[in-house]
């Protein structure tokens, strides 16, 4: 009996949604150049833009699974399509910089919604047994945004308007919503708490708070005093959501979702993974420009390598998982990845493009593999009831974790320069942050270790679990 297509379609639908939201968060870095000239502005100001976007989606995405629940799967993601649409219009009509933050803020509440709830919507819709195919579809946009982003944003503001770079988001949003209408069933929970107001408070300012101390370490945009309170704002916040949660029966953020050992390691576990390939997507654009002179369009077409490997993954991951299964796939293939993640701090300018390119693909591979392994061990024992709020607290930590990954890039490339005597970077200045990212991202091994055999064996298939082994062990 032939899968109806809708378990497939479904994936691709909410793949696109979070492409077009990967693709948008890292395009407007290359145009932010242009995009000061044309508003007289300093391109250091300019950053606000994104930063706003950052604390934006920060900020409402511990609420999406209450509003999934609430007003339903479909509608919310629908809905999110249609402000993070109308931010990007807002974005391409822009003339001035408070016009452009506030368009960004709207952007990124639209963001903060679309990418927790697609992955629901994706949940509910997809069974146990197909979903490590149906991940893939949703790990291979988060890979090839970032890569993708400077390619097209260096194209478009080359050749057209910089205006052009958010234009772009609305053929994609209109064609979102009308499958998101036709396909997407419009689920919601019977029970509907009401909204943790103080956990949102709580929870939104400290993730905010977090993220922002971690995007400007080591980048000079604020002093070090600011970036330090920021962050110990932010720990305190969290710190009281944690009482919080605990003394409210229907807490915001759900934090006894790690008791549940696949969601622990696959969340939490993978997060120091998400750490050190955060930092990807800072560094390598910058040690392509300014360590090898490249332009920003070449820089991205050589980047682009790692887009091609995610997207040879795509076939693979299901046959590989379910032959090796998670624990062995998820320890071998963080050393795999962590290694050419590490590689990285071994190229210089006279190195062949060749060779960089190679690196670049095969990295792009194995990264996407251990995503793909990680999205879903996390949700292959996470009861269907708390699937909303699991979403919640993933994306959180996603989001926590590659502003890490950011900060912590950042931070080496500055101290770095100040051992060096300061100065313009070189090739070889890249060198201990792409070391340091590479033992976080390894690190990740002790939590793997301590994973069950048989581990999601539900959902991977693999058939090694004896009978009577609990499928979760």
């Amino acid at each position: 009996m032939p899968r109806p297509p809708r378990q497939f379609l479904i994936p691709m639908i909410v793949a696109c949604a979070l492409f077009m939201e990967n693709l948008d968060s890292t395009i407007i870095s290359t145009a932010l150049p242009t995009i000061a000239r044309a508003m007289a502005e300093d391109p250091v100001r300019l950053n606000l833009a994104i930063t706003a976007y950052l604390l934006s989606v920060a900020v409402f995405i511990p609420a999406s699974g209450w509003f999934a629940d609430r007003f339903g799967a479909r509608t919310v993601f629908r809905t999110a399509i249609v402000i993070f649409t109308l931010g990007s219009i807002g974005c391409g009509f822009s003339h001035s910089l408070l016009q452009l933050v506030a368009a960004r803020i709207l952007q990124g509440m639209g963001g903060a919604m679309m990418v927790p709830v697609g992955r629901l919507v994706m949940m509910r819709a997809v069974p146990k047994s197909d979903l490590v195919r149906a991940m893939t579809y949703l790990t291979v946009p988060a890979l090839i945004g970032p890569v993708t982003g400077p390619v097209l944003g260096g194209f478009i503001v080359t050749y057209f308007s910089w205006r052009w770079i958010f234009f772009i988001n609305i053929p994609i949003g209109i064609l979102g919503i009308v499958l998101a209408s036709i396909f997407i069933d419009d689920i919601r929970e019977p029970e509907r708490p009401r909204l943790d107001v103080s956990g949102f408070i709580l929870s939104g300012l400290g993730l905010a708070g977090m993220v922002f101390g971690f995007v400007t370490a080591g980048r000079g945009a604020v002093s070090i005093t600011v970036t330090i309170s920021l962050l110990i704002g932010g720990a305190i916040l969290l710190a009281l959501y944690w009482i919080h949660a605990r003394r409210t029966a229907s807490p915001l953020v759900d934090l006894t979702l790690f008791r549940i050992p696949t969601y622990f390691v696959g969340v939490f576990g993978g997060s120091f993974f998400r750490i050190g390939v955060g930092a990807m997507p800072f560094l390598t654009p910058l040690l392509f420009q300014l360590g090898f002179g490249m332009t920003a369009l070449n820089s991205g077409l050589l980047s682009f390598a790692g887009a091609m490997g995610a997207m040879l993954m795509k076939t693979t991951a299901g046959p590989i998982i379910r032959t090796f299964g998670f624990r062995r796939v998820l320890i071998c293939n963080a050393v795999i990845a962590s290694s050419f993640l590490l590689g990285l701090a071994f190229f210089r300018p006279w190195t062949p493009h060749i060779v960089i390119f190679s690196v670049l693909l095969m990295g792009g591979f194995f990264r996407s593999l251990q995503f793909t392994s990680l999205n879903t061990l996390a949700y292959a024992d996470v009861p269907v009831a708390r699937m909303s709020r699991a979403t919640s607290l993933q994306s959180m930590g996603q989001q926590l974790a590659m502003s890490i990954g950011v900060g912590t890039g950042a931070l080496m490339l500055h101290l770095t320069q100040i051992f060096s005597g300061g100065g313009a970077l070189n090739s070889a200045d890249f060198a201990p942050a792409f070391v340091v990212v590479a033992l976080i991202a390894v690190s990740c091994l002790a939590f793997f270790f301590n994973l069950s055999p048989y581990a999601g064996s539900e959902v991977s298939g693999h058939r090694s679990r004896p009978l009577d082994a609990p499928a979760g062990e």
